[in-house]
């Protein structure tokens, strides 16, 4: 019971696999153009995927080396801004420091300042705690100048280091300013401010395009988003910064939304200022670079893909011409329609084209062989019945009782037996003689080999001459055995033939027989001699001389050489 149990869970699970098999290979019948443009893209989607790979990493190795231009760039201005404050400041300090600064002597310190700032682009103003400006280099001495318009005036006054303000109208002339101011408080403790006061428009050398990537623009912003200076002539200076969420933004590289357009942003502080320094361009642009190399590896990729695609099913349905003439071939190959070889592209769809000719010409070949075949069975099948007929007559008239006769028959069919089975063995090349005379002699061979001689060349015969040779050579060894050589253990059996121009020589001869004289009656004439006597000279027309020796019978036969006769060269 355990032995069946596992027998039948054998057989279910090798059930299960066949299914399995049998799904798969009907899930996986599908065109030869199928499986054509999937190998086509089994060796094209690899190296576009690796393409792919490869420029992601390039385009993250450009946002890299953009990260870091923006960066440069923005702490080059970062530093011209600061150099540029820095010297004001180091003025400022030298004036502060000299002497030069006496305000009981305005005249005196406006032409001295007016000097000293001469090759500059700042002029010197001084504002006191009431934010009157008391003095400024910018204008004629004795100007009227009303009070600082700068809101950061209190801010500065408070502090006890330098500031630097934000960009504000010009209370004289037109524009907008910005003031570095450094505190001073005088001998009897009054506190004012000493200012070096600078055009925002001459800080554009600070955001110059000459020091930005192609696409970008820089602006100075200070303190509370009001521009400084830009480089873009749409981004007016005093006006509020167009990003809003510019203080918001982190020091570096990021990217941010304003009026409906993506920007990438490099922003940078000032520690000297307070003001940001801000570069900024469309991501478009910016991202422009990488993505026509995405759109160009892509477009080539469709377009290599597309003629690959192209080339495929064009070979595909070549392929699949080739097949349907091929098999249509084939279906007149099966209906025994002749079958040419035609012209193909593809090398091995010809040669199979050549095959399936070869095989029609073959099979029509082999068809008129089987007909002619079938012909000379139906003539032969004839001729052994009327052997048989024949046999049977004379097997009849010799025998005196019917166990005779039946083992005459019987041993006379099996005769014709053997030479058929010759024949069917060796129908396209013939019989060979000598192996006919061994095939007749087998049955009646004695123990000493010896005995039987036989002596010729190679020689072989067409199917009618073997089976009528062969009838007479088992007629003559059955004479023999009853009557000759072979009835006693001394007598032998020579057979000699020969191919001569025109005829065939065969001698068969008798020799230590024990020869009884005949009685007084006349002697009977048996089927042996019949056979002799009447097939070979009827069927063959052979000529025949029959000679008793002393010591045995001889038979001479000579056969006329025809057409469907071969012969060789004499064995060595």
């Amino acid at each position: 019971m355990v032995e069946a149990s596992e027998k039948s869970r054998e057989d279910a699970s090798s059930g299960s696999l066949q299914a399995a098999a049998g799904f798969v290979r009907d899930y996986l019948r599908r065109p030869f153009s199928f499986y054509l443009i999937s190998l086509l893209l089994i060796a094209i989607i690899p190296p576009f995927i690796f393409s792919f790979v490869i420029l992601q990493r390039n385009l993250d190795a450009q946002r890299e080396e953009v990260t870091s231009l923006l960066r440069a760039s923005t702490g080059s201005v970062t530093r011209i801004v600061e150099r540029e404050v820095d010297g004001m400041l180091t003025t400022l300090r030298v004036l502060a420091k000299s002497g030069a600064v006496d305000l009981a002597d305005m005249r005196g310190l406006y032409d001295r300042a007016s000097v000293a700032l001469a090759n500059t682009d700042s002029h010197l103003i001084i504002v006191d705690a009431d934010h009157d400006l008391l003095l400024s280099t910018r204008v004629p001495f004795g100007t009227p100048l009303g009070q600082a318009k700068d809101p950061e005036v209190d801010l500065a006054l408070q502090s006890t280091a330098p500031l630097v303000s934000g960009a504000f109208p010009a209370e004289i002339g037109k524009g907008w300013v910005f003031t570095v101011y450094l505190p001073v408080t005088t001998p009897d403790g009054k506190k004012y401010l000493l200012g070096l006061r600078q055009d925002a428009q001459r800080m554009t050398k600070a955001v110059n395009r000459d020091t930005l990537s192609p696409g970008w623009n820089a602006a100075l912003v200070d303190g509370k988003g009001k521009v400084i200076v830009s480089s873009d002539s749409s981004v007016k200076s005093g006006d509020p910064f167009f990003l809003d969420e510019l203080p918001l933004l982190s020091i570096g590289v990021s990217n941010t939304t304003a009026r409906g357009v993506d920007y990438r942003v490099a922003s940078e502080f000032s520690v000297v200022t307070g003001w940001r320094i801000v570069a900024w361009a469309p991501s478009a642009i910016v991202d422009q670079p990488m993505l026509w190399s995405f759109l160009w590896l892509s477009f080539g990729g469709i377009i290599f893909a597309s003629i690959a695609v192209a080339g495929s099913l064009t070979i595909a349905r070549l392929l699949t011409q080739g097949v349907r003439l091929l098999a249509m071939d084939a279906r007149r190959l099966g209906a025994g329609e002749p079958v040419e070889a035609r012209r193909y592209m593809i090398t091995e769809v010809e040669a199979v084209s050549t095959a399936l000719a070869s095989a029609a010409t073959a099979r029509a070949k082999a068809e008129g062989e089987i007909r002619l075949l079938m012909r000379e069975v139906a003539h032969r099948a004839k001729n052994q019945l009327t052997v048989i007929q024949s046999m049977l007559a004379q097997s009849a008239n010799s025998a005196e009782e019917p166990s005779d006769f039946v083992e005459a028959f019987r041993k006379r069919l099996a005769g014709l037996a053997r030479s058929t089975d010759l024949m069917v063995a060796n129908a396209a090349s013939g019989v060979d003689f000598r192996e006919l005379v061994r095939n007749q002699l087998q049955p009646f061979m004695p123990a000493e080999s010896d005995r039987v001689v036989l002596s010729g060349p190679a020689l072989r015969l067409d199917a009618q001459m073997a089976q009528t040779l062969g009838m007479a050579l088992h007629e003559l060894a059955t004479n023999a055995i009853k009557h000759g050589a072979l009835a006693n253990q001394t007598g032998m059996i020579q057979v000699e033939w020969s191919v001569a121009e025109g005829a065939i020589d065969i001698r068969w001869r008798e020799k230590g027989a024990d020869i009884v004289a005949p009685s007084g009656k006349k002697a009977r004439r048996g089927f042996g001699t019949v056979v002799l006597e009447r097939m070979l000279g009827l069927a063959l027309r052979a000529e025949l001389e029959r000679t008793m020796h002393a010591d045995g019978i001889e038979w001479r036969i000579r056969i006329p050489r025809g057409e469907d006769l071969s012969s060789q060269e004499p064995r060595g």
